[in-house]
């Protein structure tokens, strides 16, 4: 028996679906953004360009580590929604055990694994000098709570994949309050440095994922949820190699880009602090520029596996256009602002003149990362929400390595285009899901998938 709190979307007005349910992911994906750029603003205005390179170079490591957790938690979303549109709920308790056992396992594993080879790590990415031992505080103490921020992506995950989107967005606003009001008092009060800022953010990642886990707990006969303790150590089989299946290539994909950001980053940062301070910058700029096209992808990716699995292929083919006339829309009125008003959106993190005035040069990368991010999310709801493993896997190796390692060493080595080769050699590497997606799209093999129980 299906839960009242289940969204069913294999019926209804699609794009006012998509909207309703991607916008609390848009704000939850905004405050994720800012609280992470209220770590850079703080530490840029307080350490100055050292330490605005000790966030970044550290922030680049620690997301890395979340690999698992991001490509698992959005298997375990679409599996869920497959259960929602196949109308087998009843079986979403039990793979909720066995996903979320799994996944802690998983991070406790690579919590130790990490701050056993932290220093090899840095100097991969050679991290400037001066930058060093700030970066190295600020990721320690990220790899320890790594833990609450793999919780978080299941409880979401779980949340997503039966239509919620609006607690995950209540529980994201705890940790940016949490997070705004430890940074004062870490960064600004105690003068902790970078290792102040990640403290803030753990602390506020904890906070959030137990609140997270009291309310589906307290909820779980709302949401239809019938769980056993066993359920988180004793896993099911089948249902684990589903997500195996499905999540290992979404988070090969998911590594695999965070691989290529620091490979890319890491000769970006051997051309001086002026330089990396900016990556750091850019990267929260892209950061902002991701965030209609997240949510709707994530948004995306639960109404069509929904409906594939009810086998109601018109409305994923309206899901699609839906998703194209938002995320295109949106790309251009930004890309517009972005290039109107560069100094809002470059200058609250730092007055260095040195660090703005790389600003110029990288307006027209900004703009094809918009475009990029447009086209992305429309393909990837396609290419996640059919749970199809190999074209999946196909979309990481080449989104995540050939495309973006190999045009960011044509352009920035090959061509000798230095950081600004680097750069856009990763934008263009950005629409490689939109091209594979499109060739999935036309071959009518995405509407194949079978239900996994």
């Amino acid at each position: 028996m299906q839960g009242s709190g289940i969204k069913d979307f294999t019926q209804g007005n699609i794009t006012k679906q998509l909207v309703i349910f991607a916008w609390p992911l848009f704000l939850s994906n905004l405050l994720q953004v800012v609280y992470n750029l209220v770590d850079m603003v703080v530490v840029g205005n307080v350490l100055g360009k050292v330490g605005l390179s000790a966030v970044s170079v550290g922030g680049d490591l620690s997301h890395l580590l979340t690999f698992i957790a991001m490509g698992y938690a959005s298997a375990g979303q679409v599996l869920i929604a497959r259960y929602v549109g196949a109308k087998q709920t009843d079986k979403i308790g039990r793979f909720v055990g066995t996903m979320s056992g799994f996944l802690l396992i998983c991070a406790v594993v690579i919590s130790i694994v990490a701050l056993s080879i932290q220093d090899k790590l840095l100097q991969w990415m050679n991290t400037p000098e001066a930058a060093y031992e700030g970066a190295a505080a600020y990721s320690a103490i990220c790899m320890v709570g790594l833990v609450f921020i793999y919780g978080y992506n299941v409880v979401s995950a779980i949340l997503r994949g039966m239509g919620d989107s609006k607690h995950p967005f209540i529980f994201v606003s705890i940790a940016a309050i949490t997070n705004l009001a430890l940074d004062l008092v870490f960064v600004v009060g105690f003068r902790m440095g970078p290792g102040g800022a990640a403290l803030a953010t753990v602390i506020s990642q904890g906070l959030s994922f137990v609140a997270c886990v009291v309310f589906l707990y307290r909820n779980r006969e709302k949401f239809g949820l019938e769980m056993h303790k066993g359920d988180f150590i004793h896993w099911d089989g089948e249902m684990l190699g589903a997500l195996v299946k499905l999540g290992t290539p979404m988070a090969i994909k998911s590594a695999s880009i965070q691989i290529s950001k620091l490979f890319v980053n890491s000769w970006i940062n051997s051309y001086g602090v002026e330089v990396s301070a900016f990556a750091g910058i850019a990267n929260k700029i892209s950061s902002i520029i991701n965030l209609i096209s997240n949510a709707m992808n994530t948004a995306g990716s639960t109404v069509v596996g929904q409906n594939i699995a009810a086998g109601k292929f018109d409305r994923v083919k309206q899901t699609m256009g839906a998703l194209a006339k938002i995320t295109l829309t949106v790309a251009t009125v930004l890309s517009a602002l972005i290039c109107l008003f560069p100094e809002p959106f470059f200058g609250i993190f730092t007055d260095d003149q040195a660090v703005l005035a790389l600003v110029d040069s990288y307006l027209p990368i900004a703009v094809l990362l918009l475009y990029g991010s447009a086209a992305r999310a429309i393909m990837n709801a396609l290419l996640n929400g059919s749970g199809n493993y190999n074209v999946n896997f196909a979309t990481a190796i080449f989104d995540g390595i050939v495309m973006r390692i190999g045009l960011a060493v044509l352009f920035g080595l090959v061509l000798d285009m230095r950081h600004y080769g680097f750069w856009l050699g990763d934008a263009l590497a950005g629409f490689t899901p939109f091209v594979i997606g499109v060739v999935f799209y036309f071959t009518g093999s995405w509407k194949k998938g079978k239900m996994v129980s």
